[in-house]
């Protein structure tokens, strides 16, 4: 594939687009933890039962990623994203006219299936229109930003649904409707163009073949430890919070969308934090803060927890968005989407199995507390990983070959 040269206009413009479609996605996959209680109510169903409303869209997302991220690199990014969002619509739309469990689960398998096409073409879009990593770095850190924002938008609008008597369907119909705004606008901006002639040799095979690939294999890996880190919060933190008896009781309440903020804030700030010192030494600073409050949360029980857990998500904020567009800079820009789709494999089975482990260790040791025991063993590994990154820097030499070519 190669990229027509876009005018600064042109390239905000597409930048802009990137921005609210992953505000909209993150709309509905953050806000499960507030729709969960509903459907339990309403289908009167198990804890496991419903959390397939989580792990649905997550599986639904792997397969996709990783079996039809090559899509924008075989169609261009523009065709796919526009059929992603077409697709993510529709099963949004139809949210309003079911009544069943199991056509809601249809529903988010297909959604989930719809992302995992639109937000690989997105991920490798930005890498398009980057002039060198360190710009496909603060981008992608931008990108999440507005994830970060969409996080908060969601479930307080499924709250604000529910007091007034309005189904959390609703959220959904919303969502589908700004994706349905996103296509126009989409279909009306310009994009760097297919080369004419099209790879057909890129396929589904393609993404899997890059996991040989020691480079992919390593910021995939990463990616993956510090994913299970962050769902531990918005997956099972509530619930050990519940236990909470010291003087702060609001806070405990409202620990979680503490937790959001911070992880929004932090990711347009991290524009600033990547201006000021290296990536690389940036990771290490931000792995370790974030292993030092899980570590103080275990220590010293509960009653700190509630401080420290929600205070991890400003140093969470740099490390996906990071990790991802360094991840994705490695390759050649016809690999882009498999090296996405392939990096949001890992992110989404890190995702569904994540939580699902700590809730086994923690009914198997009789008590949540060890599944997060669980999760700052991997915030340690993801530490070390990232001193490891610092002294040694693997990465550099292929990211400047990489940088030299296009330039």
């Amino acid at each position: 594939m190669t990229n027509q040269i876009l005018s600064e206009r042109e390239k905000k413009s597409v930048k802009w687009l990137t921005f609210i479609m992953f505000l909209i996605f993150a709309m509905t996959t953050d806000a499960v933890g507030v729709i969960i209680p509903e459907v339990i109510k309403t289908f009167g169903l198990t804890l496991t039962q419903a959390a397939t409303f989580h792990y649905a869209t997550m599986i639904a997302i792997a397969v996709s990623g990783i079996c039809l991220g090559y899509l924008g690199d075989r169609f261009g990014r523009k065709l796919t994203i526009v059929g992603g969002l077409a697709l993510f619509a529709l099963a949004s739309f139809l949210f309003a006219v079911g009544s069943s469990f199991g056509f809601f689960l249809l529903l988010l398998v297909a959604i989930g299936t719809a992302v995992g096409i639109f937000k690989t073409a997105a991920l490798a879009l930005i890498g398009d229109i980057s002039s060198t990593p360190a710009e496909h770095t603060k981008t992608m850190n931008l990108v999440e930003g507005f994830f970060g924002i969409g996080a908060i938008i969601g479930p307080a609008l499924v709250v604000y649904l529910l007091a007034q008597g309005i189904s959390w369907t609703y959220l959904y119909v919303v969502a589908g409707g700004l994706a349905v705004l996103l296509i126009v606008l989409a279909s009306v901006s310009r994009y760097p163009e297919q080369a004419k002639e099209v790879d057909l040799s890129v396929n589904w095979k393609a993404a899997f073949s890059l996991a040989k690939d020691w480079y992919a294999l390593f910021f995939s890996s990463g990616i993956a430890l510090y994913v299970i880190v962050e769902c531990a919060i918005y997956v099972w933190m509530p619930t050990w919070f519940l236990e909470y008896d010291g003087n702060y009781p609001l806070l405990a309440t409202y620990a979680l969308s503490v937790f959001f903020i911070l992880r929004a804030a932090g990711r347009f700030l991290a524009v600033l934090v990547l201006n000021l010192m290296s990536w690389q030494m940036a990771m290490v600073v931000c792995t370790g803060a974030i292993f030092v409050c899980y570590l103080g949360s275990i220590v010293l029980g509960v009653n700190y927890a509630v401080w420290l857990l929600p205070a991890s998500g400003l140093f969470m904020s740099l490390i996906y968005p990071t990790l991802n567009s360094k991840g994705i800079s490695g390759f050649e820009p016809h690999k882009h989407s498999s090296a996405a789709g392939l990096i949001l494999f890992f992110t989404a089975v890190a995702a569904a199995v994540g939580p699902l482990l700590m809730g086994v260790i923690g009914d198997f040791f009789g008590h949540l507390i060890f599944g997060f025991v669980f999760c700052a063993a991997c915030a340690g590994a993801l530490f070390l990983g990232c001193i490891f990154n610092f002294i040694k820097d693997p990465s550099s030499q292929r990211l400047s070959a990489i940088s030299l070519k296009h330039s």
